[in-house]
């Protein structure tokens, strides 16, 4: 549109001054006409000239004399003066677009230089209706000629942006989609070749990234084999120890002073190893059945932890237990227990690792939201290693021999149930880990719905 404006409104305003000039030509080649023949022609041949000129009076300045040289009646007042001579290019523009917006057929005066220098000045009236006319004509060509233009200009934009930019990504969605298919395929990695910049850097970040999806792919699929493989050996290897820890417990019981303190050292040596051997294979199932929702009392649960560890308001340490008889939640009782078993485990092995006494305390509660748990003890806290890596599989253990597969387990027990396992603190006054399971959506706010 803006080229459209650039381009009609000087065309038009050339298209006047050149059809007022062509008129003031003619009207000077009558007026040297008359001029010859000493002003002796009839007043029909003067008509005949004046309206092949296309006005009505013509007057040329030659000598300093201005002299009327042609002239007819005029059917009304000069409504408006223009002098070509004086008019500079926004004058020119300004008259013109005013002819277009004008309806009336208005008498104008027009006066320009005459010709090969044939006089002074000359000044002809004429009407403007057939000079609107001629505008209009010439202006509809004008547009005519810039909107064939345009859609030349825009058939071959199109096909340019088709061949630039359209062609080059439906090439990158198709190997997109092609790859989605066959990740591991490396023959659908893209071979960049747009020649727009921009197109071409998407090319080679979206290669950059087959290349490597099929590197981690391939390394995922090796490490799964070796994560099986692990796993085989680690299961015949907790057989082997399970035998060899048979043979220890008898060599404990000798009467060997030497043999009887080598024993519980080797005894533990192979408890800790069949504990790992069995923590790896439960890890690399990795494969948990989804939680069995049943609504039952915490506290007993609790207790059963507690008692299954030897815990007890008595042992060293000891173990306390405070939760309401009556607090009811929802959950998997069996992957409930494993995760506090796993937590009160951990505690009495930080507290038996100090060699004092402590205190495990078991806690539970409930609010709008979520039931929770709280497992603290007053052992030595946690290393800041392993509160970096606290669930993390193989690397957040928080004692030598350790596989630090328990919290991690634990951990994805809890979100299966929606909720949330926390380090709540780990200092030299002990540890707090809080367990928090969501209650929206269970028993009671169907019960409520329904």
């Amino acid at each position: 549109m803006l080229a459209e404006v650039l381009i009609f409104v000087p065309s038009i305003a050339r298209f006047r001054v050149d059809y007022l000039q062509l008129r003031l030509e003619k009207a000077q080649i009558a007026s040297l006409a008359l001029l010859a023949n000493d002003g002796m022609i009839t007043p029909e041949l003067e008509q005949e000239l004046l309206n092949n000129a296309g006005v009505f009076n013509v007057v040329l300045r030659r000598d300093e004399v201005r002299q009327l040289v042609l002239s007819s009646e005029i059917p009304q007042p000069v409504a408006a003066t223009f002098d070509l001579r004086m008019d500079g290019s926004f004058d020119l523009i300004r008259d013109a677009l005013a002819v277009l917006v004008t309806p009336e057929d208005r008498i104008i005066r027009i006066i320009g230089n005459p010709v090969q220098q044939a006089g002074l000045l000359i000044e002809i009236t004429l009407r403007e209706g057939p000079l609107r006319t001629e505008m209009y004509d010439y202006g509809l060509r004008i547009l005519f000629l810039s909107a064939l233009i345009s859609v030349i200009t825009a058939a071959m934009l199109f096909l340019a942006v088709r061949r630039l930019m359209v062609v080059p990504i439906r090439r990158v969605v198709r190997h997109m989609q092609a790859y989605a298919a066959a990740p591991e395929d490396a023959r659908y990695v893209i071979m960049p070749t747009a020649r727009v910049v921009e197109l071409r850097d998407a090319e080679e970040a979206l290669q950059r990234m087959q290349t490597d999806l099929i590197a981690a792919f391939r390394q995922k699929e090796r490490l799964a084999q070796l994560g099986g493989a692990v796993a085989k050996i680690s299961h015949d290897l907790r057989n082997i120890l399970t035998s060899a820890q048979l043979f220890a417990d008898r060599i404990e019981q000798s009467a060997d002073p030497a043999v009887a303190r080598s024993a519980p050292k080797l005894v533990n040596s192979i408890s800790r190893a069949v504990n790992l051997c069995e923590s790896t294979l439960a890890f690399g199932k990795a494969e948990e059945h989804p939680p069995r929702l049943a609504r039952f009392a915490l506290r007993p649960l609790l207790e059963d932890v507690a008692d299954g560890e030897g815990l007890s308001a008595q042992s060293e340490p000891a173990c306390l237990v405070d939760a309401a008889p009556g607090l009811m939640v929802r959950a998997d009782a069996e992957q409930l227990y494993r995760v506090v078993a796993n937590l009160v485990r951990n505690a009495r092995q930080a507290i038996d690792a100090t060699g004092r006494g402590g205190t495990i305390e078991l806690s539970a509660g409930e609010d709008e939201a979520a039931w929770w748990i709280r497992v603290g003890d007053t052992g030595p806290g946690l290393p800041p290693k392993a509160r970096d890596n606290l669930f993390r599989a193989f690397q957040g253990s928080a004692r030598k021999g350790g596989a630090g597969l328990g919290l991690a387990i634990a951990a994805e027990l809890v979100r299966g149930h929606g909720g949330q396992l926390d380090l709540v603190r780990s200092d030299e006054d002990g540890t707090e880990f809080l367990i928090r399971l969501p209650r929206a959506g269970g028993l009671d706010a169907e019960e409520a719905a329904g």
